[in-house]
């Protein structure tokens, strides 16, 4: 209900301030996907700080669980419901897109079911009330880094503001996901938080996207490399030069176990 995920939002933000904020506003940013138990709040603290005075016109948003070789996939049309209403699709952006792109399209009667773009609909819709959205599958290869590019040229074109959101989380490890290189315990909970998930942190906050896929590829510590890699090819397309880690998390924090996954937002301005 609307009223259940205002009443979450308002916790997760609770001693947020805007205004504490230096320097230009941000214009896109890096955030997890697990029910909102585990990370809502990362990614709600990350698109609160999208928040300025001229919201945008659009907010583009690169998810989905793909492999190298998956095609890009896109809801060309139609809106997406979120507890708080409606989100149309912006159908000139998309249009514009497919002619540039290929993609696999899909309708409201006919798609992928994905938790990485689901998550933050709430978030947009209750930020950005009047905002329209364009929501992707980008696979992790270099070909992906285009699409970002590009869908911010044709904004700019048809003169819409609009900010970017990549949607990832980080290394999925432990018995659950077939990943136990490092034993289970104290110490492949160190190992993942200090050394697997940190390399990739890194990279992020370097804004070095196609490292990021090669290090998400042969590291297994993100699982949408794609789409956090295009996030940040489009963020330097927007004129973003710095990176801000918000906060980190595991899933262990809220559940501990042998089985867990890590979580980053990160800001781009």
């Amino acid at each position: 209900t609307a009223a259940g995920c205002e009443k979450e939002i308002n916790q997760y933000l609770k001693g947020d301030r805007l205004h504490d904020r230096i320097g230009r506003p941000p214009v896109g940013g890096i955030v997890p996907h697990a029910g909102w138990y585990f990370s809502g709040k990362l990614a709600c603290k990350v698109i609160h700080r999208l928040v300025e005075d001229k919201p945008p016109d659009v907010v583009v948003v690169f998810g989905m669980h793909l492999h190298p070789d998956s095609p890009c996939i896109m809801m060309a049309e139609g809106v997406w419901e979120t507890p708080f209403g409606e989100i149309c699709v912006d159908e000139q952006l998309t249009g514009e897109l497919t002619k540039q792109f290929s993609f696999k399209l899909e309708s409201p009667g006919s798609f992928t079911q994905d938790n990485t773009i689901e998550l933050q609909l709430p978030f947009i819709k209750y930020f950005f009330n009047e905002a329209k959205i364009v929501a992707m599958g980008v696979p992790p290869a270099k070909s992906s880094l285009g699409i970002g590019r590009a869908v911010v040229d044709i904004a700019n074109r048809l003169d819409l503001r609009m900010k970017v959101i990549g949607s990832t989380d980080l290394t999925h490890y432990g018995r659950n996901y077939g990943f136990v290189s490092e034993g289970t315990g104290s110490q492949a909970l160190d190992w993942v938080r200090n050394q697997n998930d940190r390399r990739i942190i890194d990279l992020m906050l370097d804004m070095d996207a196609e490292k990021m896929i090669d290090e998400a590829l042969a590291s297994q510590n993100a699982c949408c490399a794609g789409a956090a890699a295009t996030a940040i090819a489009t963020a330097k397309r927007l004129r973003a030069d710095r990176a801000e880690s918000i906060a980190y998390a595991t899933s262990y924090d809220k559940s501990p176990g042998d089985s867990f996954v890590g979580y980053v937002g990160i800001v781009f301005a």
